[in-house]
């Protein structure tokens, strides 16, 4: 099937004490752990974007601080056949710290899938060595998880 359209994507690495925040999703009945984030809407940019998401998703105001990585290469949607993904990732940092998400830290807990398809969403902490491919699914994260895993050896 030929690939019609481009489907942006934008996400935001916010880390604290050496961890990084991860969220677990409800996306197409499944249970994905992937970076907060989300749709790139008609008419905003990717950094207008990626502070809305981070509104919405985690109700905190927050700020790009800069790029971290867009995709480099070809990424066909897992859930739509005619979408050709681009991700594009930014570090974040709070408005405000005191509003910093008081999610659980874990390396080895992950939640269930029935938990996660019960909430929708839930978040947590992970110590950025954790960042695995066996936690992150998406093509995408797993370079993103590499990229910070490197830059603190």
């Amino acid at each position: 099937m030929e690939h019609q359209r481009f489907n942006i994507r934008v996400y935001g690495i916010l880390e604290h004490d050496g961890s990084v925040l991860v969220s677990h999703e409800r996306i197409a009945d499944r249970a994905y752990a992937k970076f907060p984030g989300g749709g790139l809407e008609f008419g905003e940019g990717p950094m207008e974007a990626v502070i809305r998401e981070f509104m919405e998703e985690l109700g905190v105001e927050a700020h790009v601080t800069g790029h971290f990585y867009t995709t480099d290469f070809y990424l066909p949607s897992a859930f739509d056949p005619k979408d050709q993904i681009v991700s594009i990732y930014y570090r974040m940092a709070l408005n405000d710290e005191a509003q910093l998400p008081l999610f659980p830290l874990t390396a080895n807990v992950l939640p269930t899938s029935d938990e996660v398809l019960a909430a929708g969403q839930l978040f947590r902490w992970y110590p950025i060595a954790a960042l695995t491919d066996a936690l992150l699914p998406l093509p995408a994260d797993r370079v993103v998880a590499f990229m910070l895993r490197d830059s603190k050896m």
